[in-house]
Order: structure tokens, then sequence, then C-alpha cells
């Protein structure tokens, strides 16, 4: 159908109690709890080590007294007047404070949900985030130092996320990696730019996000909605219902959907938002049916909306329309699920755990010696995890120190990784990277199978509107 001939795209928004993050979401299925409590438990803030306050100057010590004048010699001439007294002589200067001993701990940040309904993300993530800590001190540490990780565990609670972010900040910490919605990710980086402290985020986004102290090792919607989008067209059809979670990741990402339609060829029938305790989608459904799409393009997000999956399943529609997604698998619903309720699914990310390279057989192999063989599956956001804590390691030690400034510069000239998904560049300029992309089918056995791969794929939005290496000063986010 060409543009002209293409009516109007209905958004439609479902009702709930609650606003865009805020109120406490809903846990779901029982399958999750296994998925969700696999992370040991992190330190909270009472059990924070306490940051050491520099050594306190030493005192200066005072000059000794001029000691009295002889007295006068017998029949000498009348005595002079006193001399004026000596000015007394400034003190010292208080020295410079020391740099860090050697084997002196470097102290770094982690806020992540690791309890409540969205840590089916965050469990992973915070099991990435130890094992890189690990991973790092076993080969030496930095600059000679060990890590020293300071964990604060959000609770899937926005206010949970705005204080601690106050409390890491307030911290002597080189750099904070956290940050699971992109809601969270906006309540706590105005926190690290006022404390100009490093802050690393490192999850799949709907992009755009341009600030010289934010560092992003997710992938954004041009080397993820877009080639999905483009591969449905060509492979199932082109007539497309939108779902999508009600907060600006969702929102957001169905505008980018809106925006690549016409390039892929692709009609966007209709756009439904659900706030994410929404659990029910029998009206939905309903719509579904009538819109008749070939293609039903998934951003949901959280535990309760993996519920869609099974009804959808339970309706019969899968019979006549296939489901896309770009958030499937990374909390695991591939194992939540029963594989009727998932068969034929597909899904475009950077890493899956089948990915058959050296550097994954031996990320994996590490993985499983940590957390056991039976840990249910390793997601796309747990390895960006692990390659944002590598990528800052490495910028560290080229720079021969912690310093934000310092390790900015360093990170800015292109630095590069080798992860378990590929090669991993970081594009000095909109502080995003270039990433490899491959769209992927469940396999029925809770697990993927890849079918497409496409090689270093750029973050090009960002690349197009952000250049903090010329114009540092920008701090906004982008949108389409």
């Amino acid at each position: 159908m060409t543009d002209n001939a293409r009516s109007q795209p209905t958004r439609f928004r479902s009702p709930s109690r609650f606003g865009l993050l805020s109120g406490r979401l809903k846990f779901v299925a029982v399958a999750l709890c296994a998925v969700a409590l696999l992370g040991a438990a992190c330190s909270d803030g009472d059990d924070e080590p306490a940051a050491t306050p520099p050594p306190a100057p030493a005192p200066v010590a005072a000059e000794p007294e001029p000691p009295p004048a002889p007295p006068a010699e017998p029949e000498a001439a009348p005595e002079p007047p006193p001399p004026a007294p000596a000015e007394p002589e400034p003190a010292p200067p208080a020295p410079a404070p020391a740099e860090p001993a050697a084997g002196e701990p470097i102290r770094v940040g982690s806020i992540l949900d690791e309890t409540g309904p969205l840590n089916i993300y965050g469990t992973p993530m915070v099991d990435a985030t130890r094992l890189a800590i690990d991973h790092i001190n076993a080969s030496g540490g930095l600059l000679g130092r060990p890590l020293e990780l300071v964990e604060v565990d959000s609770k899937s609670d926005q206010n949970e996320y705005i204080s601690g972010a106050e409390r890491l900040a307030s911290m002597d910490l080189a750099v904070v990696q956290g940050g699971i919605t992109s809601a969270s990710r906006e309540a706590i980086r105005p926190v690290f730019d006022d404390a100009e402290m490093l802050y690393f985020y490192n999850v799949l986004y709907e992009g755009g996000v341009c600030d010289i102290n934010t560092f992003v090792t997710g992938t954004v919607p041009t080397q993820q909605v877009e080639p999905l989008l483009r591969w449905a067209v060509e492979h199932i059809g082109p007539r497309v219902y939108v779902l999508a979670a009600d907060y600006n990741y969702g929102q957001i990402s169905a505008d980018w959907a809106e925006e690549y339609a016409p390039t892929v060829g692709a009609e966007i029938l209709a756009t439904d938002f659900f706030p994410l305790d929404v659990s029910e989608f029998g009206t939905t459904l309903s719509a579904i049916q009538d819109a008749d799409p070939d293609v039903i393009f998934s951003f949901l997000v959280g535990g309760a909306h993996i519920s869609f999956y099974s009804q959808f399943a339970a309706s019969g529609l899968a019979e006549e329309m296939t489901i896309v997604s770009t958030t499937f698998g990374v909390g695991n619903e591939h194992i939540a699920l029963e594989p009727a309720a998932q068969e034929n699914l597909y899904v475009a990310y950077s890493y899956y755990q089948e990915l058959d390279t050296p550097e994954n057989a031996a990320f994996v192999a590490a993985w499983q010696d940590a957390y056991g063989s039976d840990y249910p599956y390793i997601t796309d956001l747990a390895v960006d995890t692990w390659d944002g804590w590598h990528m800052w390691a490495e910028a560290v030690e080229r720079a021969g120190t912690t310093d934000r400034e310092a390790v900015i510069a360093e990170l800015q000239r292109g630095a590069t990784f080798v992860s378990p998904r590929g090669l991993v560049v970081m594009d000095g300029a909109a502080h995003h990277v270039t990433v490899p992309i491959r769209i992927a089918v469940t396999d029925g056995a809770n697990g993927f199978e890849m079918i497409r791969t496409y090689e270093a794929v750029g973050p090009e939005f960002e690349q197009q509107q952000c250049d903090l290496v010329n114009n540092p000063d920008v701090n906004q986010q982008f949108t389409p």
C-alpha cells in the first residue's frame, strides 16, 4: 500500500491505576520466581563500606620564643629603645593529598533491580556485574589496585532508584553502572551528572541520549527496531500491529516503528500501550483479531506483560499471525513460558547464549563455573553489562588513572572490546557502541536459533545527532 492510501493508525492507551513507573509493580507467574531469585543477595545501604576520610594535615610546630636581650653594661650609653617585635613567619602550606597507595581498592558502584518485579532483567545483570568485578580482580585489578564493588538494590522502585543514586553519588566512586528501565535511567542520570560521576547504562533502549558523562553499551532502534521490522516485512508480511509498554521506552520505540515503516514497506495498523502492571489482554486480543495483521510487534516489558504471550497462544491467533519483539527473552520469558506459548517468535539482539565462538565458549564456561551449569540462560543484557565494566576498565588502564575526564577522553578515542557477542566499538562522539545484530527464532527448547547476522551495525541516529567531542555541553535525549 502506498503512503497516500494508508489510513491513519490508531493509538490506544489502556487504563491503569499507576503512572509511568510510579507505584508498586505486580509480580506475575510463579514460574518466574526461580528465575528472579537466582542472584546472590546484595548488600543494603547499612552494610556499604564507609568512605575513608583523608588524613588530617599534621599540626604546624610553634616558632620558639626569641631569647631575652642581655642586660646593659654599667655606665654605658643610654639604652636604645627596644626593637619592634618580629613578624611571625607564615605557616607552611598543607601538603597535597597523597595518591592512593598501591593495593588500596578502587571503589565502584552498581544500582540494579536485584529484587522486585523487574528483577527478571536485573538478576542476570547483577550476576554479570559481580562476575566482571571478580574477573578484573583476578587479572590483577586496575593500576595495581583491586576493585571494591558497592551495590544498591533498587527493588524495582523509582524512589529507591533516586535515593540509591544519591547515596552512591555522595561516595568516592570511580564509576557507577546500572539502571534498567528508561524511566529509572532518566531518574538517576541527572544525579550522577550533578555529582560529575561517570555513568554507564548497559541496556537496550529507545535511543537518543547525548550526555558527556553517560556511556551506553546497549542497542538502540537503528540497530534493533529497523532490522527486525524490515526482516518481518520481507519474510512475514507488511501489516503490523504494535503493542508497547506505557512509559518512555515503549512510547518512543513505537514512534520509531512509525518512523521506519515507510522505509521498509510496513503499514502500522494500530498501536496499543499498556502500563507495566497490566496482565489481562482479552480486549486487545479481540482488537488484534479484528485488525488481522501479519505481524504483532511487541515492545512489552516486565513480568506482568509476559501474560500476553500465553493468552495469545491460547486464543489461536498464532496460526494466523506472528509475533516479533525487541524485548522477549531478555527477561528470560522463553524460560518461564511453556514452548507452546512462544512458538515461532522472532527477536533481534546482539547476544545469545548459543553463539558459537571461542570468546563466548570461554565466557559461558566461566559463568557456569561461577553460577552453576543449570543457570537458566545468559541474556543479552547480562553481556551488555559485562562489556560496560570491561570497556571502562580498559580505558582506566590506558589513561593510567581513574580520573573521570581522563577516562572519558580514552573512551572517546574509540575504545574497542572483544566481547562474547563479538567486536564492540565505542563511538567516541556519540557514546554508543557498534555491535553485531542477530535475528533469531525461539527453538522450542527454551533457547533461540540464529537465522540472520548483520555485522558491525552502528548507532546511526545517535551518530547523526550527538557529537560530544566537539559539543561536550549538550545534554538531552533526541527523539524521532
